[in-house]
C-alpha cells in the first residue's frame, strides 16, 4: 500500500513537482481520467497505450504515469530501460482484478483451440499469457484481420467483447470481468438526459453495458469520443465515460456544453473511477521525490508480455495511438 504523504504543509506543489521533473528528468502522463489539476501539469494527455509509446519516444529518464496499475506496468514493458513510478500503487483496476493469471491460464488451457485477444486492460502476467492485445481503438481493425474460422477468447472485458461480437457477427468465448465505471451508468438516467437535451447525441465508451450502448450514436474509446465531441457540430453532447475526460472536451471547444452520464440513481459519485481517483498531487511529488513506488517486473515477464503487445502494434499499424475517430455506430450494434 501507499503510504499516505505527510509533513507537506506549505510547500508549493506545483513548484515541487516542476523543480522534481526536471532534477530527474521526468515525463508526466496522465489518462484522460485523471482530475484536471493532475491533467493540467502533465506533459501528455491521452489513452493508456498512446501516453506509454510517447514517453517511451522521449529521452526521460524517468516516467510518472498518473493512472492506473496496468498502464504503468505497459511503459515499463515499453520502456524498460526506465524508471517508471506510480503515485500509488492502489490505483488498481477492477477489470484487471476480474482476471486472476492463473484463473486465466486455466481457461486458456481448456479451450487450446481458441487464440486469446486480450484487451490491455489486465496484468503483465495475463498479457504474457495473451496471443495479441487490443485497445478499445485497435480492436476492430485487428478482428477484421483474424480469419473467420479461427475460435477466440476475448478477455477480461465482457462488454467490449460482446460488442465486437456483435459488431462483426463472431463467436467468442468471453471472459466475465466488466468496468465498475461503465457497469454503474444508468439507462433511466441517459433517458432523462436524452429527454431533456432532444437531439444531443450520445458519445459512449465500447466498455459500457448494451442497454447503454444501444441509446449511442457512436462508441469508440477515449480519445475517440474526445474527437468526436469537439468536430461534432452538435452544441451539447452527452458523454458516456468516467466524467474527468470532459475537462479536455471544455478546453478544447469551450463554446459546447457536455454532460457525462449519471450512474445509479444519478445522485452518487459512481460513474467516477475510484481506482484513477487515488493519485494526488501530493502522492505524485512524494513518489518524484523518492522515485517509488516503482513498477518492477523481471526481465522474462516484461519479454513475453511485448510479444502480444507487438504483434497489436504490427497489425493495427499507425492507427494505434494517432487519436482515430472511432464510427459512427451502425444499425444492429
Amino acid at each position: 500500500m501507499t503510504a499516505q504523504p505527510t509533513n507537506l504543509k506549505g510547500l508549493d506543489l506545483l513548484a515541487e513537482i516542476a523543480r522534481l521533473k526536471t532534477t530527474r528528468n521526468a515525463v508526466i502522463l496522465a489518462h484522460y481520467y485523471q482530475k484536471s489539476e493532475i491533467q493540467d501539469l502533465a506533459d501528455f494527455v491521452g489513452d493508456s497505450l498512446d501516453l506509454s509509446r510517447k514517453a517511451a519516444a522521449t529521452d526521460a529518464d524517468v516516467i510518472a504515469f498518473c493512472g492506473v496499475r496496468f498502464m504503468a506496468e505497459t511503459a515499463k514493458i515499453l520502456s524498460p530501460e526506465k524508471i517508471v513510478i506510480l503515485p500509488d500503487m492502489d490505483a488498481g483496476c477492477s477489470l484487471e482484478d476480474s482476471c486472476p493469471p492463473d484463473q486465466f491460464k486455466a481457461f486458456r488451457e481448456a479451450n487450446p483451440d481458441h487464440i486469446a485477444l486480450t484487451y490491455i486492460n489486465c496484468s503483465a502476467e495475463v498479457k504474457a499469457l495473451s496471443d495479441i492485445i487490443v485497445t478499445s481503438s485497435s480492436a476492430e481493425a485487428i478482428l477484421s484481420q483474424i480469419p473467420k474460422d479461427q475460435k477466440i477468447i476475448f478477455g477480461p472485458d465482457r462488454h467490449l467483447g460482446g460488442y465486437l461480437a456483435r459488431r462483426f457477427e463472431r463467436e467468442m468465448l468471453l471472459w466475465p470481468g466488466i468496468c465498475i465505471v461503465h457497469q454503474a451508468f444508468s439507462e433511466t438516467e441517459l433517458l432523462k438526459l436524452k429527454a431533456q437535451y432532444p437531439g444531443a447525441p450520445v458519445a459512449a465508451h465500447p466498455e459500457c453495458p448494451p442497454h447503454i450502448i444501444d441509446h449511442a450514436d457512436m462508441v469508440g474509446s477515449t480519445s475517440a469520443i474526445l474527437k468526436f465531441a469537439v468536430d461534432s457540430p452538435a452544441q451539447t453532447i452527452l458523454v458516456a465515460t468516467e466524467p474527468h475526460i470532459i475537462h479536455q472536451m471544455e478546453k478544447a471547444a469551450p463554446h459546447k456544453t457536455f454532460i457525462g452520464t449519471p450512474g445509479g440513481d444519478g445522485n452518487c459519485n459512481c460513474n467516477m473511477c475510484p481506482y484513477m481517483a487515488l493519485n494526488t498531487l501530493e502522492k505524485l511529488y512524494v513518489a518524484l521525490r523518492d522515485l517509488k513506488p516503482q513498477i518492477e517486473m523481471s526481465t522474462t515477464l516484461m519479454d513475453a508480455a511485448r510479444v502480444p503487445l507487438q504483434r497489436m502494434l504490427d497489425m493495427a499499424g499507425h492507427t494505434v495511438g494517432q487519436g482515430d475517430v472511432g464510427r459512427p455506430k451502425i444499425s444492429g450494434d
